[in-house]
């Protein structure tokens, strides 16, 4: 795609029973279900590592059962991410990063760094805690996305701290923790969180739309002027993005749903 960036659209995972009945066929295995998956979407986002570190064989397995230009994004251990002071992470987060994740190759996309609802924005911290992610393991390059769900994070000097750092700032659709777009890193991250069992997509056919289009203007390098931003100006266009969007929770029964309507849409 000229001048534009690589769009890649997936769900949280994959082994959750109720897909059993909304996306994998009877014919498929439990442990074909990646393997499936995989060929229904283009980026898995994967949970189980924020909770206990994965060793290098699984990181490999999960390569192997993956089409070539499938990508995954890891959400890095809450050890890490949900500490009080997150400048203390330094030991933990190394552990991280040598616990086998390069092993994924040029499937390791982006490492989400979430932070819990309770943390406050403290420039200072955030600084050095940003300051410790590196920007390749192994020969692999590592990019970064950070999540905040505080409203005090909400201000141009966390952005400017991320763009200094070409850390990108996740834009979360959620109707609990402010969601702002403004665009901090070399790629986009959102996560859209307000899928209803209601549709049978998730979200309605309307909104998947808006997404396909404010997917296709942030690969450009442009950015979409309907959401909310924290710097009410926007910055010139910047060279061509990849973007990443997550179908997450919400009701998460209709995901693979709603993320292969968005890829249609695309």
């Amino acid at each position: 795609m000229g001048g534009q960036g690589r769009i890649r659209v997936g769900i949280g995972g994959w082994n959750y029973e109720p897909w059993r009945e909304t996306f994998y066929p009877k014919s498929v295995a439990k442990k074909d279900e990646l393997a499936y998956a995989s060929t229904k979407v283009t980026a898995i986002e994967i949970n189980s590592t924020f909770y206990r570190l994965q060793k290098p064989d699984v990181y490999a397995k999960w390569r192997e059962a993956t089409p070539d230009d499938f990508m995954f994004s890891l959400k890095a251990p809450r050890f890490v991410a949900q500490r009080r002071v997150l400048a203390e992470a330094g030991p933990h987060l190394q552990r991280f990063i040598d616990s086998g994740i390069t092993e994924l190759g040029a499937k390791l996309g982006p490492l989400l760094w979430q932070l819990e609802p309770k943390h406050a924005f403290d420039a200072d911290d955030m600084q050095r805690f940003l300051d410790l992610l590196p920007g390749a393991a192994n020969g692999v390059r590592l990019r970064h996305a950070v999540e905040v769900r505080h409203e005090s994070f909400t201000t141009p000097r966390f952005l400017e701290i991320t763009h200094e750092r070409a850390v990108t700032v996740v834009l979360e659709d959620d109707e609990s923790y402010p969601g702002f777009a403004d665009a901090t890193g070399r790629f986009i991250y959102a996560r859209l969180r307000r899928s209803v069992s209601s549709e049978p997509t998730g979200y309605p056919s309307s909104a998947i739309r808006d997404w396909s289009e404010r997917a296709r203007i942030w690969a450009t390098g442009a950015e979409p002027d309907d959401l909310p931003r924290v710097e009410k100006t926007k910055p010139a266009k910047a060279a061509p993005r990849d973007v990443f969007i997550y179908f997450i929770n919400g009701a998460k029964e209709r995901a693979p749903a709603a993320a292969m309507s968005l890829i249609a849409a695309l």
